[in-house]
């Protein structure tokens, strides 16, 4: 069977003059080694595709795979992350991962919140912001957190992040919408402690792999997981591995919000507690950075006694699971 393997490589986007946070999301040629490797190891034929332009240029010369291993993150719009998987639907190509129309929703924070909370998933209260002019409508209680709508890895998140009076809500509302030309997300700040579950499977056969927690030193952006923290992990944050009712609330709540959202094969969901000690959900990420050293999924894999080519093998078999591949289309 060959598989294919699409990707956004760091390096071309910042041959191309994109700066490293807007490259963040975006992997190093470490992790697609990584990715093929282990693929071979369990048995695959692989081909590097790349990004949507390679594939475009793929399949427009007839080229084909009996299935696609996505990892790209997209580079324009709200649909980024849901170019690749919805040009696959059109040519009747199976991929890993969640389908276009939930990396669509899912990227969008404010909406991925509405569905969770629709479903009695609890998470912090929020308001949305699109324009300068609804700033002025915010009418949550302070302390406030405020991310771009549709940013990963941290983006856009720093110690001014968290904020606690008017004056500061107009002041980082306003250079977010200015930097990332998205809506803003206002939710509830929780000052409780941090968490994020990685998981394998859809549906009724989702799994927990692990529950971990994330502790960050309070000299690094007040102690939040932010784009700095996220950079300089070996110097400002720890991970641990959590169980007992803690981890078992945390695992209900994700495996909840992952299924509400309708997920599938592999990724990661984000908690944190509040005031009373309730686990919240934060936010999903269903492609899951999956760079073998530094990424929070194969870390809390690895405290977890589950090597890397073991976590790409639960993946691939849950999307093998879901599909029916017909090898002899292959055309290489």
């Amino acid at each position: 069977m060959l598989v294919g393997i699409t990707y956004d490589l760091k390096d071309d986007y910042l041959a191309e003059g994109y700066s490293a946070e807007e490259s963040a999301e975006f992997d190093c040629i470490e992790t697609i080694d990584a990715i093929d490797s282990s693929l071979r190891t369990l048995g695959y034929d692989t081909l590097r595709i790349g990004n949507i332009r390679h594939l475009v240029d793929f399949l427009a010369k007839g080229q084909r795979c009996d299935l696609v291993f996505n990892i790209a993150e997209g580079l324009n719009g709200m649909c980024r992350e849901a170019q690749i998987p919805a040009l696959l639907d059109a040519y009747g190509i199976p991929y890993v991962f969640s389908d276009s129309l939930i990396l669509a929703v899912s990227l969008h924070k404010g909406m991925t919140k509405s569905i969770v909370r629709e479903r009695g998933v609890p998470t912090p209260d929020f308001r949305v912001i699109n324009n300068q002019a609804e700033i002025a409508h915010v009418d949550l209680p302070f302390p406030l957190f405020l991310k771009p709508v549709g940013g990963g890895t941290g983006m856009g998140i720093n110690a001014y992040s968290i904020v606690r009076d008017t004056v500061s809500l107009h002041q980082v509302a306003s250079r977010l919408l200015a930097d990332f030309s998205q809506p803003v997300l206002v939710e509830d700040f929780l000052e409780g402690r941090e968490f994020t579950v990685g998981i394998t499977g859809t549906g009724s056969k989702s799994r927990a792999v692990a529950v971990m927690e994330i502790v960050v030193d309070a000299a690094s952006d007040q102690g939040i997981y932010s784009y700095k923290t996220k950079q300089e992990y070996l110097q400002f944050a720890k991970y641990h591995l959590v169980g007992g009712d803690i981890g078992r609330e945390c695992e209900q709540v994700a495996l909840q919000a992952w299924n509400a959202l309708g997920c599938r094969d592999g990724g990661r969901i984000d908690l944190k507690m509040d005031s009373r000690g309730r686990v919240n959900f934060l936010e999903v990420n269903p492609l899951a950075g999956l760079n073998p050293v530094d990424s929070d999924l194969p870390i809390l894999s690895r405290l977890a006694g589950v090597g890397y080519a073991q976590l790409i093998g639960r993946i691939m078999e849950s999307a093998m699971e879901r599909i029916a591949v017909v090898p002899e289309r292959c055309i290489s």
